[in-house]
């Protein structure tokens, strides 16, 4: 689990996003690269509006089970990459959507799991990503 709630960093939905854009399918890599930064600009605009603490325990200390990439919690930066990549790859190819948007919404899982989200963050996250993936789909499409 640890390993799979990566799959919603800014490392994984870039490169996935620029292999796409260079050896399968340059308007679909872009329309990826375009949903993860239509997401990207909200979320961390909100991080810091709301500036809403991670789970904690009663004396404050993070219950986090993996590394903390900021000390805010909403909305979930993984959740809101993760679902905007998958969401432009499922809107261009709806054959996908089986297979990609259940990792999209594991990857909300994990970060619920391993203690760094609570679970308005991750729904709020993805909520994000698929308005991305939306208007980037619009876009380039």
């Amino acid at each position: 689990m640890r390993r799979l709630t990566h799959l919603g960093d800014a490392w994984t939905t870039l490169g996935v996003g620029f292999l796409v854009l260079v050896a399968v399918d340059s308007r679909l890599g872009g329309a990826m690269l375009l949903a993860n930064a239509l997401s990207h600009l909200p979320v961390q605009a909100l991080k810091r509006i709301v500036a809403r603490p991670r789970p904690c325990d009663a004396n404050g200390r993070p219950l986090a089970l993996v590394d903390l990439p900021d000390p805010f919690s909403f909305p979930s930066g993984h959740a809101a990459a993760a679902t905007a990549v998958a969401g432009t790859a499922a809107l261009a190819h709806p054959w996908l959507a089986p297979l990609v948007l259940p990792l999209a919404a594991y990857v909300g899982y994990t970060r619920v799991a391993l203690r760094v989200h609570h679970p308005s963050d991750v729904v709020a996250g993805a909520a994000l990503g698929a308005a991305g993936a939306i208007a980037a789909f619009a876009w380039v499409a």
